[in-house]
């Protein structure tokens, strides 16, 4: 059974085993005031390392194995990447300012324990770690919602391609299927070429591709490049 805690935002299930003293947590965020707000959140438990980079905190939670990983990290899914392979045993909380289905879908497969949005409140953030540390798995409200209106969903309905892609970077795409240039794509989309280009190399490393002509070959079977998508 679920149930929701005082503060009514977060959704757990059962915890496997009891965690409330002694927790070690490590926090990785690219901004300081972040880094230093979290400190201050954590002064419960025993932080033991904090991360500004994807590299850095690969580093720092391998060499203190701490009990959970409190990531805020635009390149966030490096990092779970790597702790899946090596650190299974840390416990991941990851604060997001994302709460659309395909984040939630993408943090879900990465392994992540526990999901609040940024604007989460002390207790709840506390809380949070507490209960991931323990086995739970814990959601703020917005993301406990769409949990169980995805998991709610009735078989046969269809699913979106690539959700492991965010709405924009199915966007950018959809556009390449469709036979678009990076230029063209930028007008389309009121993006910077840059943009453009940043995405598709992210698009290219979530599914793998070495090329954009192999990117092209995926988005058409799944049945992108009609410029509606």
């Amino acid at each position: 059974m679920s149930n929701r805690a005082a503060a009514g935002a977060v959704l757990t299930l059962p915890a496997r085993r009891t965690v409330t003293q002694g927790l070690t947590v490590a926090v990785a965020s690219s901004e300081p005031v972040v880094r230093l707000g979290l400190r201050v959140l954590c002064d419960a438990f025993e932080v033991v390392a904090e991360a500004a980079t994807a590299r850095d905190t690969v580093r720092e939670v391998l060499l203190h194995r701490p009990d959970v990983l409190v990531l805020d990290l635009v390149d966030a899914e490096t990092v779970l990447a790597e702790l899946q392979r090596s650190a299974r045993d840390v416990a991941v909380l990851a604060l997001t300012s994302n709460d659309d289905d395909d984040s939630l879908r993408a943090a879900m497969r990465s392994g992540v324990r526990g999901y609040l949005h940024k604007e989460a409140t002390r207790d709840e953030i506390v809380r949070a770690i507490q209960g991931v540390a323990a086995g739970e798995m814990i959601f703020g409200r917005a993301a406990a919602d769409r949990l169980l209106g995805l998991v709610s969903r009735p078989l046969g309905v269809a699913t979106m391609p690539f959700p492991g892609l965010t709405g924009r970077e199915r966007e950018v795409l959809n556009l390449v299927a469709a036979g678009l240039s990076n230029q063209l794509i930028a007008r389309q989309l009121r993006l910077s070429p840059k943009t453009v280009s940043n995405h598709l190399s992210a698009i290219f490393t979530k599914l793998r591709t070495a090329s954009r002509a192999e990117a092209i070959v995926l988005a058409r079977e799944a049945g992108l490049g009609t410029m509606q998508a």
